[in-house]
């Protein structure tokens, strides 16, 4: 999969991994089962036209640049993102670098400049409730009627839900932020990864037996305090992996922090970039009268972390688009 910081990048040559194609226009942070239903569309057409499949996000999310403080935590960083849409069969993302310019243009104008002059769409895939243009004037029916006077496609892809839940990812980060992991995990059809670099901390679980990285410049939204079940990956080995995140009450202790205890491993992180997989949320954080009776909660935590890891790898439940 290809991937530009917009179309200026672009040589004529590799402006032909995106032009032409079959395109999608939209943030999808997450790329949860609703952004996945579209893509799995995007990519079928693109393969019976034997085209690129093109996906067009913002980085940053425009309404960093329109109204900062109204900006929604972000579910997935940009390489997240790509990870997961080329796990979705995307031929090629292009992760426009968001400007007052790009957001000052008329639907009419973005349709022209963007759509057929930097794209040359064959066809779009979009879902019933896609805006584009200046104060997102441009609606789906407004899509719709400029991809039938210029000859495109469009295929409008219904939203989804499961059960009694929109799949969007308002609801997802509602329920992340509740600490409903599990929840969101079935509308996100994939694990809830949060991503930091490994900084030193107190040391203090390595004295009681439990060593842990603490993570360091996360970038996305985080669930509340409390303790989880989650796996991550170093050098191709998946670990299971039991999370604390907030204050260590039981040692005084009132900084919030992210500690990860890799089941298993022993080596040094410190420095290295750590993806946690969340899976489930196992209890709340809370106040033990002395290390001992810490050390025995934790084991009985780490129990429950491989149970739920080894039921994860036994059924992953991932979707692949």
């Amino acid at each position: 999969m290809k991937l530009f910081h917009g179309f200026n990048d672009a040589s004529p040559d590799d402006a032909a991994a995106y032009r032409g194609g079959f395109v999608t226009i939209g943030n999808f942070d997450g790329v949860h089962l609703g952004h996945q239903s579209m893509i799995a569309l995007l990519v079928q057409r693109a393969r019976e036209a034997n085209v690129p499949a093109v996906v067009l996000t913002f980085e940053p999310h425009p309404i960093n640049l329109l109204r900062p403080e109204h900006t929604p935590p972000s579910l997935s960083t940009l390489a997240r993102k790509i990870e997961l849409l080329c796990k979705c069969g995307v031929d090629c993302v292009i992760a426009y670098p968001t400007d007052m310019e790009l957001l000052k243009l008329s639907p009419h104008k973005f349709f022209e400049t963007i759509i057929r002059q930097n794209l040359s769409a064959r066809g779009l895939v979009e879902g019933p409730n896609f805006f584009f243009g200046r104060n997102r004037a441009g609606s789906i029916d407004t899509l719709r009627d400029l991809c039938e006077s210029t000859g495109l496609t469009l295929d409008i892809v219904p939203s989804m839900s499961i059960g009694d839940r929109m799949v969007s990812s308002s609801v997802i980060r509602s329920l992340i932020s509740d600490g409903k992991i599990a929840e969101a995990i079935e509308l996100l059809g994939h694990p809830y990864q949060v991503i930091g670099e490994v900084v030193s901390g107190a040391g203090r679980g390595q004295t009681i037996g439990f060593p842990t990285a603490n993570l360091s410049g996360i970038e996305t939204l985080l669930p509340p305090d409390g303790v989880y079940a989650a796996v991550s990956v170093v050098d191709g080995q998946q670990f299971p992996a039991a999370v604390n995140l907030g204050a260590n009450p039981t040692f005084g202790e009132t900084a919030r922090k992210l500690e990860v205890h890799l089941v298993g491993f022993d080596d040094d992180l410190y420095g290295q970039t750590l993806h946690v997989d969340f899976l489930a949320r196992l209890r709340d954080t809370s106040s033990f009268p002395n290390a001992d009776a810490l050390k025995q909660q934790l084991r009985l935590d780490i129990e429950e972390v491989q149970q739920v890891a080894g039921a994860q790898s036994a059924n992953p439940g991932e979707s692949t688009c």
